[in-house]
């Protein structure tokens, strides 16, 4: 490791590190990688700590190289979206956007991410971490683990690219988000790495780093193992559908396509109905106009629902009676043709897709990003996890964004969510790796609650999750048709919808405390200089 860092120049280092520790998110079956792939910027941050002379400003500078290139990796498929014809754009003018969007949203992502690697070199070079070195790593993954979660904080966080996504499919490797929440996976993932790279340094004792870091892969696993065994799949039985219309969004925003739409969710809804299903779910936006201001789609849908005797989980935009701006909302039909009272609307809008933040700057600096969106005015935002009471069963519901944000879907299960269902619009993606990076996040909301979710989207990928993260059933990219599958009905709850993110406030406490005891132990022998 020594030859590493004395051959290579430390951005090197960090940018390959990045590179490998984000492929795992975009390949799912390279996740053992992660456990591995961080050694090398572990080594020059320890590296970095070690050396005084090395300032903080210099570490900054390297966080951002790091989590630039990580979050390029993570958000390449921005590249799929060129053309961007559906939003009246000149091909220039797309590839500028597709680029401002990809190098550009890494960048805002890196800016916070980097303070990172400034925080666990200032707090490792405390006096209290200096005689106990084997301190960097734990603090290494608790500061990482509070930059993770920082993301879900304001418009600009967008935690698309959380580590333990790139263990999804071995998901008894995250099975522990039932108990701790994902940010526990993302705390071991970190400090393993950190220990090995120690080891392989000769920093501090070996045998214990190796221990050490033997010992966290093992207890994350057994939790795991831990979860899986005590899953208890009981709870009524209901049947549940989602539809995938396979229209897109240059097509269905199109006023000549609406028969086409209406035509293509009747058939599906139909035929989902005949073999079983007692609940429909619809993609987001299935119908881009407000049913309660469309005679025409009002009396559609509830028609459907009233003639196959089923509840359709509709996604349409309704007005707030206060603004009169539009929100985007999921709405129950129930079998008996009428509509339910409770509405849920998408708390979480997508930016310079459902509003533009900062308008004004943003169409003097760039108009063209401004009008990527298809509508002329911003969205207005629901407040609360509405739960749906339908025939079936309570449903709790997330809406596009709103599944990367575990807040959204917790909150829901604490108001009686037994279901959950996630409606969203993925055809901005085409046939790129972000479909399945948007169907994993699902798959981690299922593990944390400990619900089924059932998916779905305009042109996939749909789905039926089982509590355990597992995949019941898929329809995959640029098809028409439906999922259909029996789940149950939770009641119960997991320790992680009980505390909630407890463990990154324990991590924000961890490092507080390390700072105060590395401070008091400063001014101790401060105090002792001077007396001497």
């Amino acid at each position: 490791m020594k030859k590493l860092l004395n051959n290579f120049p430390p951005l090197l280092i960090l940018a390959v590190s990045a590179f490998f520790t984000a492929l795992p998110l975009v390949i799912t079956e390279l996740g053992f990688l992660q456990w591995i792939s961080v050694i090398p910027a572990a080594s020059v941050l320890i590296e970095s700590v070690r050396d005084k002379e090395v300032k903080l400003k210099k570490m900054y500078g390297r966080g951002l190289i790091f989590f630039w290139v990580y979050y390029a990796v993570v958000f390449h498929w921005f590249f799929y979206m060129y053309p961007l014809d559906f939003a009246g754009l000149s091909n220039g003018a797309s590839l500028v956007v597709v680029l401002v969007a990809c190098l550009g949203l890494s960048f805002l992502q890196a800016f916070f991410s980097a303070f990172a690697f400034v925080l666990i070199t200032a707090i490792s070079r405390t006096k209290s971490v200096e005689k106990l070195p084997l301190f960097i790593p734990f603090i290494a993954a608790a500061v990482w683990t509070v930059a993770e979660w920082f993301q879900t904080v304001g418009w600009w966080g967008v935690p698309w690219g959380r580590l333990p996504l790139g263990q999804i499919d071995a998901t008894l490797l995250v099975r522990s988000s039932a108990l701790f929440g994902s940010y526990f996976v993302t705390f071991t993932i970190i400090a393993v790495n950190f220990l090995l790279a120690m080891v392989l340094m000769n920093v501090g004792a070996r045998k214990l780093g190796i221990v050490l870091s033997t010992s966290l892969f093992c207890l994350n696993l057994v939790l795991g193992v831990v979860v899986t065994v005590s899953y208890n799949d009981n709870g009524e039985t209901v049947c549940v559908a989602a539809a995938q219309g396979n229209i897109s969004s240059s097509e269905k925003w199109d006023a000549d396509s609406l028969d086409n739409t209406m035509a293509v969710y009747a058939d599906l809804t139909e035929r989902a109905a005949t073999n079983g299903a007692e609940i429909v779910l619809w993609p987001e936006t299935a119908l881009p106009y407000d049913l309660f201001k469309s005679e025409k789609l009002y009396t559609y849908v509830s028609e459907l629902a009233k003639e196959n005797q089923v509840t359709i989980l509709v996604s349409a935009f309704t007005e707030d009676e206060k603004s009169g701006l539009l929100l985007n909302s999921l709405i129950e039909v129930s079998p008996d043709g009428s509509f339910g009272e409770t509405i849920y609307s998408k708390q979480r809008l997508v930016p310079f897709g459902e509003f533009v933040p900062m308008r004004e700057l943003v169409m003097f600096l760039f108009p063209p990003l401004a009008n990527v969106g298809m509508l002329d005015e911003d969205l207005l935002a629901g407040e609360t996890s509405a739960v749906i009471p339908t025939e079936s069963g309570n449903v709790g519901c997330g809406i596009c964004f709103d599944s990367i944000y575990e807040t959204i879907i917790i909150d829901s299960v604490r108001n009686g969510a037994e279901l959950i269902a996630i409606s969203t619009n993925d055809s901005w993606f085409s046939n790129s790796a972000a479909l399945d990076m948007h169907n994993s996040q699902s798959r981690l909301r299922a593990i944390e609650t400990g619900r089924y979710v059932v998916r779905s989207a305009n042109t996939g990928i749909s789905s039926v999750i089982d509590p355990l993260g597992n995949v019941k059933e898929e329809l995959g990219a640029l098809k028409s048709g439906y999922v259909i599958s029996d789940v149950r009905l939770k009641n119960d709850t997991t320790l992680y919808t009980v505390i909630g993110n407890a463990f990154v406030y324990l991590c924000m406490a961890f490092c507080v405390a390390i700072t105060i005891c590395g401070f008091c132990q400063k001014l101790q022998n401060n105090k002792f200089v001077k007396t001497f």
